[in-house]
């Protein structure tokens, strides 16, 4: 059968289950988007390609399936870099596909060339130019196998155009193997279930390895059995359930104080699916102690690169979970509960009292409100992720979407957006901070355009909120380029076909929520807080992990 480059393109997509792409048209993907005209394929037309890799994205996470981004070539493609890199530090499974100049062109600065492979090849887990019509399928196909085995990550393939438009004969798939989940060696998983079935102080610690492993299922049973304290890092928030009275809840740097000093005082700690970073650990020269630490991890690059690891269990996060279950014994840790509770009630939670409208009584507020629906929670970066992180209840893997390795500021609204056509039978509820919301926020205008029914919730401090706190703690209070001008978020929502309300109470919010709850169109609810809010607890970089700053008010 005879196909156009470009409709080969379409057969693949349609062959691995996509449903769904994102991006923005251009000079050398024109016969590409030519064959989407009339493709069985919703094709969401973002208004900057950063929004559409940000939307595939959080697609992808949203979904567990694999996100499709296209771009044209030179800044087009440049464009998606950051969304990449955001993909890649956080493990998400993602094919972007880039338009480029012709084969013939290449490599002599034509107009719109730039080496995206080589410019991506650092923050993509693959990416190679198609050089000949007959390695374009094969080179579709095995982009998608590398997105999603093993470790998930982004993929780049980079088209020329003119073999989007010559024909190829379509080759058939081959029979597809079925990837066997690695188990790991017999004997550690042996000695590690005799060292956790020894400890008096045992913690369990949850990463985003485990959402992508399936593995919540497992993780309780082993917290059950062996009544193990369970912490989760930022990108582990949800596979244990923040409602069950062993979750105490995040871990690291502006983890709570239970979660920090558990880890801290703990003889083990079973990690699983966590590459340890500075965020999480603090002083890693000091994080180890006296503990033995049992890490599971489908990446063997990530076994004692970061921290040493006492045990190594390298394999299927779930997989290897099964192994281990029936050798742990059924434990109780009473005492070690009770100190861990003792250690919660020292947190100060001032932010949810009196009667001022703060980040976390608005997190508290959503809680109640959102406690009985399906709910998928998509933050930006700052202030307003870490109080998210710190004060909503997050039941479920894929409950709570955020930019954790990168830390990238207008990852909110797109990705949302992407979470929302992943899951529309699913409420999508996005909190960012008035900073991150400028940088992608015109992608509010494709939300309305999609009739999409996400609610944005603007943290508005006036300031870059995190920064600001930085130099207030450690910076002598200089705020260089932190402080920010009025802004009307309702009336540019508004000018998006979106609904915007401006509260500075807690009723107000309360009742704007409400109102939002009942609109099938974005909604944008810019909350007023105080500048002087601070994200509490918090470690100093580099601190030891239970070193907590004394904030001076």
């Amino acid at each position: 059968m005879k196909l156009t480059g470009a409709q080969a393109i379409i057969k693949v997509l349609l062959e691995q289950g996509v449903d769904t792409v994102f991006g923005y048209p251009g000079g050398q993907v024109i016969p590409l988007y030519n064959a989407l005209y009339d493709a069985p394929l919703r094709n969401i037309l973002t208004v900057h390609e950063q929004g559409a890799v940000h939307a595939a994205d959080g697609y992808a996470r949203a979904s567990g399936r694999t996100g499709v981004c296209i771009a044209t070539s030179g800044p087009g493609a440049t464009n998606i870099v950051t969304g990449l890199a955001t993909a890649y530090l956080d493990s998400v499974p993602l094919v972007a596909i880039t338009g480029q100049v012709p084969v013939a062109n290449l490599g002599r600065d034509s107009f719109q060339e730039i080496d995206i492979v080589g410019v991506t090849m650092p923050i993509t887990k693959y990416n190679l130019m198609v050089r000949r019509s007959e390695e374009l399928v094969p080179a579709l196909r095995k982009a998608f196998a590398i997105a999603r085995e093993g470790r998930p990550g982004p993929v780049l393939v980079d088209i020329p155009s003119n073999l989007q438009v010559e024909e190829l004969e379509w080759p058939e798939a081959e029979a597809v193997k079925t990837s066997v989940k690695k188990p790991a060696c017999a004997d550690q998983v042996a000695e590690a279930a005799k060292v956790l079935n020894a400890s008096e102080h045992p913690v369990l610690l949850v990463g985003g390895g485990a959402v992508h492993s399936d593995a919540a299922a497992e993780l309780q049973e082993l917290a059950a059995k062996a009544d193990l304290p369970v912490v989760s890092t930022l990108m582990g928030l949800g596979v244990f359930p923040a409602s069950d009275a062993k979750a105490f809840g995040m871990t690291g740097m502006h983890g709570h104080i239970a979660a920090n000093m558990a880890v801290a005082n703990a003889d083990v700690l079973v990690v699983a699916g966590s590459r340890f970073s500075d965020r999480v650990t603090g002083d890693r020269s000091r994080y180890v102690g006296k503990k033995t630490i049992i890490q599971l991890d489908i990446d063997p690059s990530e076994l004692d690169k970061n921290v040493a690891t006492g045990i190594p269990l390298e394999g299927d996060i779930k997989t290897v979970l099964q192994q281990l279950l029936p050798l742990v014994e059924q434990k109780q840790h009473t005492q070690w509960f009770e100190r861990i509770r003792e250690w919660d009630a020292q947190e100060e939670r001032k932010l949810l009292s009196g009667g001022q409208l703060t980040a976390p009584w608005l997190m508290e507020c959503l809680n109640e409100l959102l406690g009985g629906e399906e709910t998928v929670f998509v933050t930006d970066v700052g202030q307003n992720q870490m109080w998210a992180a710190q004060y909503l209840k997050i039941n479920r893997p894929r409950q709570h979407l955020t930019s954790g390795g990168c830390g990238t500021m207008g990852f909110g609204m797109p990705a949302a957006m992407g979470a929302a056509l992943a899951c529309p039978d699913k409420r999508v509820i996005h909190i960012c901070g008035d900073g991150g919301f400028k940088m992608t926020g015109l992608e509010l205008f494709t939300a309305c355009r999609e009739k999409l029914p996400l609610i944005s919730i603007v943290i508005n401090n006036s300031c870059l909120g995190m920064v600001r706190q930085w130099q207030q703690l450690f910076y002598n209070g200089r705020y260089s380029s932190t402080l920010l001008t009025e802004f009307d978020f309702s009336g540019f929502a508004a000018s998006c076909g979106a609904s915007g309300r401006r509260v500075t109470t807690r009723q107000e919010f309360k009742a704007a929520l409400q109102d939002a709850l009942q609109q099938k169109l974005p909604c944008v609810i810019e909350a007023v807080i105080m500048q002087q809010d601070l994200v509490e607890p918090m470690v100093a970089p580099g601190a030891v992990l239970d070193d907590f700053v004394k904030v001076q008010r």
